[in-house]
């Protein structure tokens, strides 16, 4: 008998837990190349789980880079109608740390952390008739999900897909986009790229997206959600070229893991009359540490300061990785990171929580 098949491993899903980030690992199960330093990585759980997520979201990986491990939040690219496992494509910029990590030591069967998964760029969230997927690079990865998202489950809805890069070797998903474009009857794709390559000859349109080539991509941009992802300059200007051209500003969406325009941690303010602030007690339960948050300190910050670890990667209330069980009250301002229902089952995020008395934590 093959030494691989293992027929009596498969369970229907309904025989299944959805998977838990707290309790288990991911598995590599697959590396493979999408373009010029770019890889997809999937992954499953280490114990036949399924992934129970909204396309479009994303996950924060637990990287053992050094002494203390990086926290890195990438988008998934695989789509939850395929939920027995998730998959992350990065491209890996000069000096980028993490992803240069993963590139030189994950494979299939390496271990790796992982929290999530969590955020709100998602179609489902909103619904449409029409949409407009525009990204550049490695923006791709969240249009690609909810793509493949679509493809599955609602193959004759209208999308139009727009995707802008340096060269047409460049072009993440090349070849899986233009199939998809032959089976969806609803999709039109739209490449855009800046400069003609040696490696690849070149047809299509070229430039960068504006306000002439846009309607050339998709005519009628007025009338659809869009959905858009890329370097920040590049979200910038089509936001700007979309106000200026009347768009119901509404209707538009973009991903970011930068803080919001302005948003910083706020620091620790000192009395007005010199005197000590008051300090309030915090226990962090599983570490057996109590300790003092200052006034105007967050639940993570003072985590730190007693040396209790608690996972956090963009810390502003967006990735939700610093997600624990709290009992007290506490002052939280996030930025989407955390769901109601979690909320409610006495869960914040500690990295945008400041405690309004005696609380405990559960770290």
């Amino acid at each position: 008998m093959n030494a691989f098949a293992a027929p009596s491993l498969y369970r229907h899903l309904d025989e299944m837990t959805p998977w838990n980030d707290r309790l288990q690992t991911l598995e590599c199960i697959g590396v493979t190349d999408e373009a010029p330093e770019v890889k997809t990585f999937t992954f499953r759980s280490d114990n036949q789980t399924w992934f129970r997520y909204q396309p479009g979201q994303f996950v924060t990986l637990e990287l053992p880079v050094g002494e203390e491990p990086l926290m890195r939040t990438y988008t998934l690219s695989s789509s939850p109608s395929r939920p027995f496992s998730i998959a992350v494509t990065v491209k890996a910029q000069p000096g980028s740390l993490g992803t240069r990590w993963m590139f030189e030591n994950v494979r299939p069967g390496s271990l790796l952390r992982a929290y999530g998964p969590a955020g709100d760029f998602t179609l489902h969230r909103h619904p449409a008739a029409k949409y407009l997927l525009i990204s550049a690079g490695s923006g791709v990865t969240p249009m690609m999900s909810m793509l493949r998202w679509l493809n599955d489950c609602a193959p004759w809805t209208d999308v139009a897909f727009v995707n802008c890069a340096r060269r047409p070797e460049e072009i993440i998903f090349r070849k899986e986009l233009e199939l998809l474009g032959s089976r969806m009857p609803g999709l039109s794709l739209g490449f855009l790229i800046e400069e003609r390559s040696s490696r690849e000859s070149w047809f299509g349109h070229m430039g960068r997206i504006d306000a002439v080539r846009l309607p050339l991509l998709s005519p009628d941009f007025r009338d659809r959600e869009v959905f858009c992802c890329g370097p920040e300059p590049f979200m910038q200007a089509v936001r700007a070229m979309l106000d200026n051209a009347g768009f119901d500003m509404a209707c538009y969406h973009q991903e970011s893991f930068a803080a919001p325009a302005g948003e910083e941690a706020p620091p620790v303010a000192a009395p007005a009359d010199g005197t000590v602030a008051e300090a309030t007690p915090i226990t962090f339960s599983l570490s057996g540490v109590e300790a003092s948050c200052l006034s105007g300190q967050t639940v993570l910050q003072t985590a730190r300061s007693a040396g209790v670890r608690i996972a956090a990667a963009c810390e502003f209330g967006l990735c939700g990785t610093c997600k624990v069980k709290c009992d007290g009250p506490v002052d939280m301002q996030h930025n989407g990171g955390i769901l109601d229902d979690e909320i409610a089952d006495g869960y914040i995020l500690a990295c945008c929580s400041r405690p309004l008395g005696t609380v405990q934590i559960e770290a």
